[in-house]
């Protein structure tokens, strides 16, 4: 599967100056979400994390996927996977499971997003997982921005990687694009543009 392909036919691989979730800038941006508006895109690329899951053989209970980004990649991967879906969302700037979720103790979760850049919404959902008596198995994205490791490649996972080392992370693809700090941005350097948010924290 040509994953660069399928963001690029999409209109979904931008080109520009954009600040990401993390506070960070970049030349280029996913938006997954104009990838997804096709379902044969979303059943495609959760087909894909699907099997890489099941030849694992990692034994999954629940889906759950931080709200915004990550719903419509987390539903189609627990269809995929015929498990349950559920979603924690920011509260008060706290990652939460709300609106009657339940997790029983010991249920095993896996986290998904549509990217995974360091890791740090994801790990938020993880944490509202636990503090119900889950037990996160494992992380899920449909594209890696090359900070963590993930299973079937060979990035090394680099320092701002926030996901634990024991804790498989599944992924179809590896976009390393070069991130700054805004301090750093060569971009910002040049005065010639100012970075925008289009994400769905900044929408």
């Amino acid at each position: 599967m040509d994953v660069k392909k399928i963001y690029m036919d999409s209109d979904a691989l931008l080109e520009g100056h954009f600040k990401l979730s993390s506070g960070n800038h970049s030349q280029f941006y996913l938006q997954s979400a104009k990838v997804l508006e096709d379902p044969k895109n979303a059943a495609a690329l959760a087909n894909g994390v699907a099997i890489q899951i099941q030849d694992s053989g990692l034994e999954v209970d629940t889906i759950c996927a931080p709200a915004l980004g990550g719903l419509i990649a987390g539903f189609a991967l627990a269809t995929a996977l015929n498990k349950r879906s559920i979603f924690a969302e920011r509260v008060d700037g706290e990652m939460t499971i709300r609106r009657g979720f339940e997790i029983s103790v010991g249920e095993k979760v896996v986290i998904c997003e549509d990217i995974i850049t360091t890791g740090g919404s994801a790990m938020e959902a993880a944490r509202a997982v636990e503090a119900m008596g889950g037990v996160v198995v494992g992380f899920a994205a449909l594209a890696n921005r090359g900070f963590c490791d993930r299973q079937n490649s060979e990035i090394t996972k680099k320092a701002n990687c926030k996901l634990p080392d024991e804790t498989p992370f599944f992924a179809l693809e590896d976009f390393t694009f070069e991130m700054y700090t805004p301090d750093e941005c060569p971009l910002c350097k040049e005065g010639k543009s100012e970075a925008i948010k289009p994400g769905s924290r900044g929408n």
